[in-house]
């Protein structure tokens, strides 16, 4: 068994899909019109037959008291993995990105959380 696609709830999937994509550097992989909303995945460009992500529209009212809740409580929704913290943090500052937490240590990696404009908190973290 095998992890294949996450997601993250998201408040507009054509706002999500311009930052992730833009933003953060992600690769659309899949995009499916369902009615009103879309099948939307993106992958990491070093891992493009990796997990994939999927934006998943906020349809739902409880999940979106939850997303609500996680993001009043500065908890972030998911972490990526990226391999140099402070060079990602100053190249996302300097895009416009906001951040809730700076780059800091925590045990034995480096943490910090962004605003992803589509609802949520999502921490980049790097190993020490």
């Amino acid at each position: 068994m095998k992890i294949c696609i996450t997601s993250v709830p998201v408040q507009d999937q054509d706002k999500a899909l311009a930052f992730y994509t833009a933003v953060l550097g992600f690769i659309k992989k899949t995009e499916v019109p369902l009615g009103e909303h879309k099948w939307l995945t993106v992958v990491s460009p070093q891992e493009q037959s990796g997990v994939e992500l999927l934006l998943e529209p906020m349809a739902f009212e409880p999940a979106k008291q939850y997303q609500t809740s996680l993001k009043e409580a500065g908890i972030p929704w998911t972490s990526f993995s990226v391999d140099d913290i402070n060079e990602e943090y100053e190249r996302l500052l300097a895009l416009g990105v906001e951040f809730s937490v700076a780059p800091r240590e925590v045990g034995n990696v480096i943490i910090a959380v962004l605003d992803d404009t589509c609802g949520n908190y999502i921490q980049i973290m790097q190993m020490l």
